[in-house]
């Protein structure tokens, strides 16, 4: 098996571990206050993917730093004008606009979030 296989491996069960702790009804709400579960559609292969993330929260808009984002691709789905996008926040589906921002090495993710 390739290292890269063994890697994804590695990271699929660890955000399935994060996941599960997000969901979990004790430590759940305080998981819910630095991670959230985004689900988007990836802009060439049209499937759904779900991963969770790290993020701050400004009233309406939430904000995600990538970390090493020349590692990972998930964040240029939101590249240009946006695309929607959803969130499993604090154990409620909320939708919204997400538009990445990269300034050098820094990327983020910004997420307008539609009304409730």
């Amino acid at each position: 098996m390739a290292l890269k296989d063994v890697v994804a491996q590695v990271v699929g069960k660890l955000n399935a571990g994060i996941v599960a702790l997000i969901e979990a009804p004790v430590i759940g709400p305080l998981m819910g206050r630095g991670f959230v579960v985004i689900t988007y559609t990836g802009r060439r292969s049209g499937k759904t993917f779900s991963t969770p993330v790290n993020y701050t929260r400004r009233g309406d808009e939430i904000v995600i730093g990538v970390a090493m984002p020349d590692k990972k691709s998930w964040w240029r789905n939101f590249q240009g004008e946006g695309a929607p996008i959803s969130l499993r926040l604090n154990g409620i589906d909320r939708a919204g606009r997400a538009v990445t921002h990269r300034d050098g090495s820094t990327v983020t993710v910004r997420v307008e979030l539609d009304a409730a």
